[in-house]
């Protein structure tokens, strides 16, 4: 097994517990013992073992020697936990090969430096494509300060979210709603505009697929009442309610509310990632409600272009994945989801 593929198993088990491990990153370990022995690990939820403890303790003794394969750098700090690095060396491994270095100020390149001081050879970028689009929302948090924005939305082919009445239930089919929910679940917060909760009372729980519900954020005031309280509810330039959220922990943040909180963020620039939910259906005129509220671009040559991440088929709907033209190319997507609306 070489470098890239013993990476991409590591890469393959951090997906695996993608929605339990926020604020702190998901991230796998390949163990390789000196007798070619393969043991995993991957980060377990706040206050338990760091990937690479995992994989120490399922490989035991036999990881004298050892090759370990880590999506993230070592953290060289003690936290709720210990420090990886040192754990490493106390096992007494042979080598650490490295995906991305963590961009953490608490690590920021001294676990590799602990490690590479001890003697230990540390390879660093197999693999960084994939591991940087995997990790994406942990490194714009710790870069920034500010979660990772996905928006998300459903319309028919012909672009349309709601029916003349104010109808928006049911655009697509269960799978397509399910798919949705499990981006709830590996998300931190679900943002959505005071006139959703109004308009739609959503609880904005995760329902359909496992995972934890997400802190709900309201724009503006919730109604005595509605199905989102608890929630925190702000107000003002969205930059700040992000730089809000990122203090709070929030590591990825999913806006879900109507057309008018999504033209918000997207007018602003903050997406990082939209996901479009297409039904195979046609509302047929023009009465319908729009992706976005407002004006849009006057003349051909100020449309608004993303690039196409991820296209895939959700049972009968098919889900788009964009990010703005301007965000670096990310070589892969997550896992094929099994699983829409504000509800």
């Amino acid at each position: 097994m070489d470098d890239v593929e013993a990476m991409r198993r590591a890469v393959a088990a951090a997906w695996r517990v993608r929605t339990a491990t926020s604020p702190n990153p998901w991230v796998g370990c390949v163990l390789v013992t000196p007798g070619g022995e393969v043991c995993t690990g991957a980060t377990a939820p706040p206050g338990g073992p760091h990937a690479e403890v995992a994989a120490l303790a399922a490989a035991g003794a036999r990881s004298r020697g050892a090759t370990v394969y880590v999506t993230l750098e070592p953290c060289s700090h003690t936290g709720r936990t210990g420090p990886c690095a040192d754990a490493l060396l106390a096992a007494g491994v042979a080598r650490v090969v490295v995906g991305v270095l963590d961009p953490d100020p608490n690590v920021s390149g001294r676990g590799a430096e602990r490690l590479r001081a001890a003697g230990i050879p540390v390879d660093v970028g197999v693999a960084a494509g994939e591991v940087t689009a995997q990790l994406a929302p942990y490194l714009k948090h710790r870069t920034t300060g500010r979660p990772w924005v996905v928006l998300k939305l459903a319309a028919t082919l012909d672009g349309r979210t709601a029916a003349p009445d104010g109808t928006s239930r049911w655009i697509t089919g269960p799978e397509a709603r399910a798919d949705a929910h499990a981006l709830r679940a590996e998300s931190d917060a679900i943002v959505v505009g005071a006139g959703t909760v109004r308009a739609d009372d959503p609880s904005l729980t995760v329902r359909h697929v496992e995972g934890r519900d997400p802190l709900r954020v309201v724009l503006g005031r919730a109604p005595a009442g509605a199905r989102v309280h608890p929630c925190v509810e702000l107000d003002g330039d969205l930059g700040a309610v992000l730089d809000d959220l990122g203090r709070r922990g929030v590591v990825q943040a999913m806006v879900e509310g109507g057309a008018t909180t999504a033209a918000a963020f997207h007018r602003a620039g903050l997406v990082d990632r939209y996901v479009l939910y297409l039904a195979p259906a046609l509302m047929g005129g023009d009465g319908g409600a729009g992706l976005f509220t407002g004006a849009g671009a006057p003349t051909m040559a100020d449309l608004w272009r993303g690039r196409v991440v991820d296209v895939r088929r959700v049972g009968n709907d098919l889900r788009v994945d964009l990010a703005p033209v301007a965000a670096e190319p990310l070589t892969i997507t997550g896992p094929e989801a099994v699983t829409q609306g504000a509800s």
